[in-house]
C-alpha cells in the first residue's frame, strides 16, 4: 500500500541481532503491513548483516549482503547489535570501524525500504522494539537514530514483551484471555514469553513472564541423511521438553512460534503437543506489528486497550492520586497512573490547600498489595489558604518523590518561595 493524498504513516521496527522486520500503518487506517526486501514476496525477514566489497568502499545490507558475500566473496559483518553494545572497534581490511556506525549504516539502509510507501518526511512516529532495551542499548539506539537526521520525528523504544502485549490487544479475545505463549527461537537459544490476565482487577491486569533457555542450534544441518534426521529428532525432542515444562496439558489458548529456525522439517511431536486444544501460529513479524499496534492504541485506545493494563517489569504497578474538592464536591485527582514505565511517570499540578498544612496521597496497588495513604506535612506554611504547585515523579520502581512549591495567594499573601520535598514508598 502506497501513500496517497495527505496520509502519513507510523512505523514499528523490530531490531534483532540476527534478523529485523519493519511494519507500518497509514494514518486513518488500522491495517498493519510488513515490508519485504523482495518485491511481491512475503519474506519479511531482513538479515541484520552488512557486506563490504573487497578493496572498495561499497556496502550491502540484508538479503543482498548475504548474496554478495556468497557469490562475490565479499566481507560479511554479522552480530551488529551485539558489537555496537560491546563498543569495541571492528577491524575490516586493516581499517577500524566504529560498531555503532556500522549498525547505523544497516539501520539507515533498511529504513530506505520505506520509500516504497512514501517519503520519510511523512513518517509521524518510529517505534523501535528490541528484546531488552537496557541502558547501554538505549544509549546505542540514541546514537544510531541521532545520525539519521529525521528532523524531529518522534522516536520511541520498547521491549519485545510490550510489543507482544500490544499485538494481542488487537487479536480475538479467545486467543489470550486464558493465557497465551510465545516461543522465540534464535541460534543463541530460545526465549519464552507467557501472557496471563488477572480478571479480578479493574482494569484487567496483564502480566508477561520471560525466560531464556539454552537450546540446540538449528544450523549447521548435517548433509548426510541419517545424521540430519538425528539432528531433527534432537531439536524436536528438546522442544517437546520445553513445552511440557512451560505449558502444562490443557493450559493456554494460543501459541506463537517466532523465528526462522522453526522449520516444518523438524517440528513433529512438539507441534502435535502444542496443537492439543490450542491455536498455533508461526511467523516473524509479530514484534514489529506489535510496535505499530502500540502507537495505534496510544493514539486511539481500542476496546481491549481500555479494559486492560500491562504491568511489565518496568511498569508502575500503582495508581497514585489525591482526593480533592471540585466545584464543592469531593473527587479524585490522578497523579501517576499504573501501566506506564516508572521512569516516564511524572506529573505537575496546581491546587489550593485550605485549613492547615497537611495533605494525603493515596496509592492503590494493582498487584494485590494493600492500599496506602501517605501524609505530607508542609512545615512553616503560613496562611489559611495557599496555592501550591506539586511535581510528582518516580525515583525508582517503588519510590516516588513529591516536590511542592508555595505560590502564595495573590496580594493577600505573597509567595515565600518555599519548597518541600518528600520521598514516598508506593
Amino acid at each position: 500500500m502506497r501513500l496517497t493524498g495527505n496520509h502519513n504513516y507510523i512505523v514499528g521496527y523490530d531490531l534483532g541481532n540476527r534478523f529485523s522486520q519493519i511494519s507500518y500503518c497509514l494514518s486513518g487506517h488500522d491495517e498493519v503491513e510488513t515490508l519485504s526486501q523482495v518485491a511481491g514476496s512475503e519474506n519479511f525477514v531482513i538479515p541484520t548483516v552488512l557486506c563490504k566489497r573487497v578493496g572498495v568502499n561499497q556496502w550491502f545490507y540484508g538479503q543482498e549482503a548475504l548474496k554478495y558475500a556468497k557469490e562475490q566473496d565479499g566481507i560479511l559483518i554479522t552480530d551488529l547489535v551485539h558489537m555496537a553494545k560491546d563498543g569495541e572497534m571492528v577491524h575490516i581490511e586493516e581499517q577500524e570501524f566504529d560498531p555503532v556506525a556500522l549498525l547505523a549504516l544497516f539501520f539507515k539502509r533498511s529504513l530506505s525500504m520505506l520509500s516504497n510507501i512514501g517519503s520519510p518526511d511523512r513518517m509521524d512516529h518510529l517505534m523501535i522494539t528490541v528484546e531488552n532495551p537496557d541502558g547501554r542499548l538505549v544509549e546505542v539506539l540514541n546514537q544510531v537514530v541521532g545520525g539519521l537526521h529525521l528532523n524531529g520525528k518522534k522516536i520511541s523504544y520498547q521491549s519485545h514483551t510490550e510489543s507482544y502485549y500490544s499485538y494481542m490487544l488487537y487479536q480475538p479475545k479467545e486467543l489470550w484471555q486464558e493465557a497465551s505463549m510465545l516461543y522465540s527461537y534464535q541460534n543463541d537459544g530460545m526465549t519464552l514469553y507467557k501472557l496471563e490476565c488477572n480478571k479480578h482487577t479493574k482494569p484487567v491486569v496483564v502480566y508477561i513472564s520471560e525466560e531464556h533457555k539454552d537450546f540446540p542450534k538449528y544450523e549447521p544441518v548435517p548433509e548426510e541423511e541419517v545424521l540430519r534426521e538425528e539432528h531433527f529428532r534432537e531439536l524436536d525432542g528438546s522442544f517437546l521438553n520445553v513445552i511440557q515444562d512451560s505449558l502444562p496439558e490443557g493450559s493456554g489458548s494460543s501459541v506463537y512460534l517466532i523465528g526462522e529456525d522453526f522449520r516444518e522439517e523438524w517440528l513433529k511431536d512438539s507441534l502435535k503437543q502444542l496443537c492439543r486444544g490450542r491455536r498455533v501460529f508461526q511467523g516473524n513479524n509479530l514484534f514489529s506489528k506489535g510496535a505499530v499496534y502500540f502507537l495505534l492504541n496510544r493514539e486511539e485506545p481500542c476496546i481491549a486497550g481500555k479494559e486492560h493494563v500491562f504491568l511489565g517489569k518496568d511498569k508502575l504497578k500503582t495508581n497514585i492520586g489525591m482526593k480533592v474538592f471540585r466545584r464543592g464536591e469531593e473527587s479524585y485527582m490522578a497523579l501517576l497512573d499504573a501501566g506506564v514505565n516508572w521512569y516516564d511517570a511524572e506529573k505537575t499540578v496546581e491546587f489550593y490547600l485550605r485549613d492547615g498544612n497537611e495533605m494525603e496521597i493515596e496509592a492503590v496497588s494493582l498487584v494485590g498489595k494493600p492500599s496506602t495513604l501517605a501524609k505530607v506535612v508542609l512545615d512553616d506554611l503560613k496562611g489559611d489558604i495557599s496555592r501550591l504547585r506539586m511535581k510528582a515523579y518516580m525515583k525508582s520502581e517503588n519510590l516516588m518523590n513529591v516536590e511542592i512549591t508555595d505560590l502564595g495567594f495573590g496580594e493577600i499573601r505573597p509567595s515565600e518561595n518555599k519548597v518541600w520535598s518528600q520521598d514516598i514508598t508506593v
